[in-house]
């Protein structure tokens, strides 16, 4: 792993992570679900325009049809649908630690469905990410947060880990961009239902709307996105997937300094278990992945 890579995996991390603050500012001021489809729909035809200028094609095959269409459903219309619903009720900072839980959730559904072997530094890494989530949620709850929010998100993540597992590697192969903006496209369409069946179309104008809608369509929509789909084609997705520790950090740092949510001790703890947890469990997955490359040296 170069600097390069260091660089774009930071970079991804901060982008994902600022994705909870700008959504929270969104939905105070516009309909959630509307908003969402209509960001997938602009980043998409952005997207597929500058793959198109850029010489790619939306002749995919078979494997990346299946990883676009797989992904425009989960993440883009159920986990970030769900999400960007539940930040109605909840707080940016705990959408962005429940969401930050998903490569633990992804190694568990590994380890439960597929029974692949966790190393005991993976083991500890998830019951690490356990007594975090617990620690945080008790503290939550006890303070009243809404439990259909925390439902919302969860059913988010869970959405989101069961398409990382059906399509591990079917996405590569090119055309990285118009798979992104492909992925952007299906889920604005997915959106567009319940959006206009369940909401009405009231939007607050003012400047904090159109910045951070703004903000959220072009930097964690499509910028951090293909970001991580170059990571990944140049480290592995294994190792780019490590840089998912830092996403409990910067998710509640970037609440708590732009919109001034409050951070008590129990959450500062509770994060950082959560973020060792998931170091744990993706530095596990590293050394399995070069043991079995390279078994001589194992």
């Amino acid at each position: 792993m170069d600097l390069r890579a260091i660089g774009m995996g930071l970079a991804f991390a901060l982008m994902w992570s600022s994705a909870f603050t700008s959504a929270r500012v969104i939905v105070e001021f516009a309909p959630p679900m509307t908003a969402l489809a209509l960001r997938f729909l602009i980043s998409g035809l952005i997207g597929v325009a500058l793959a198109y200028a850029l010489g790619q094609s939306a002749r995919l095959s078979r494997a990346q049809w299946k990883a676009t269409l797989l992904f425009g459903l989960c993440q883009n219309a159920l986990y970030l649908g769900l999400n960007f619903v539940a930040m109605q009720w909840i707080e940016a900072s705990l959408a962005a630690i429940i969401a930050s839980t998903m490569p633990l959730v992804v190694a568990l559904a590994g380890w439960l469905v597929f029974r692949e072997k966790l190393a005991p530094l993976a083991m500890a890494g998830l019951l690490a990410g356990v007594v975090g989530v617990t620690l945080i949620m008790g503290a939550r709850f006890s303070g009243g947060v809404d439990l259909m929010g925390v439902v919302f998100c969860g059913i988010g993540v869970l959405s989101l880990a069961i398409a990382t597992l059906a399509v591990r590697g079917a996405s590569s192969g090119g055309n990285v961009l118009m798979i992104v903006g492909l992925q952007m496209l299906i889920g604005s369409a997915i959106l567009w239902v319940p959006a206009l069946t369940l909401e009405s179309f009231d939007i607050t104008w003012n400047w904090q709307l159109i910045v951070a809608f703004a903000y959220t369509t072009l930097v964690p929509g499509l910028l951090a996105t293909w970001v991580w789909f170059v990571l990944v084609g140049r480290i592995g997705a294994v190792r780019a997937a490590t840089f998912h520790f830092l996403n409990p950090f910067f998710g509640v740092a970037i609440a708590a300094a732009l919109l001034g949510e409050s951070l008590g001790l129990i959450d500062v703890i509770g994060v950082a278990i959560i973020a060792a947890g998931i170091l744990a469990v993706q530095l596990s997955r590293v050394q399995s992945r070069a043991a079995a490359t390279n078994p001589t040296k194992a």
